[in-house]
């Protein structure tokens, strides 16, 4: 884990409301000279701290107005069948997040989709029929009550 100060948490906290700041910006919302700021960005970026910067896609507005959990439970536990569940995760682009689960489930997807029919597709002709996969359980989101992409940096600071 890298070691990280006040400045590098002031600069981190300014990225997550907004990656598009200038240097110039960032410098000055931390408290540090354009350079110093620059080379401690370059750092961060350099530590894979800052992951990457992307634009936040209005989902809504583009016409995809639903949002499904999907539970799956394998039909056999073995890396091999792991494998090809993973890979059948990476081929669909509906699918955004996807985790491994202790409990009942073994995985839980998130998926955005346009309409309920495009849910359906997804769970009765690419999920239920994959060979890796015993059993799918989907549930529709109604509302969002939260969401966030933030990490709580104020923890490190402790």
């Amino acid at each position: 884990m890298i070691q990280v100060d006040g400045f590098d948490l002031k600069i981190l906290g300014a990225l997550q409301d907004d990656g598009r700041l200038t240097n110039q910006q960032l410098a000055d919302l931390a408290g540090l000279s354009a350079s110093q700021c620059s080379r401690r960005r370059m750092r961060l970026e350099e530590e894979k701290v800052i992951a990457g910067y992307h634009a936040d896609l209005a989902a809504e507005a583009l016409g995809f107005n639903v949002i499904a959990f999907i539970q799956i439970t394998l039909a056999t536990h073995s890396p091999d069948n792991a494998k090809k569940f993973r890979a059948l995760v990476n081929r669909v682009d509906d699918i955004q997040e996807a985790y491994s689960l202790t409990g009942d489930a073994d995985y839980l997807l998130k998926a955005v989709l346009r309409d309920l029919k495009s849910l359906s597709d997804i769970v009765n002709n690419v999920l239920m029929p994959h060979q890796s996969v015993a059993h799918v359980r989907s549930s529709i989101v109604l509302d969002r009550l939260k969401e966030s992409a933030r990490l709580p940096l104020k923890e490190l600071a402790r």
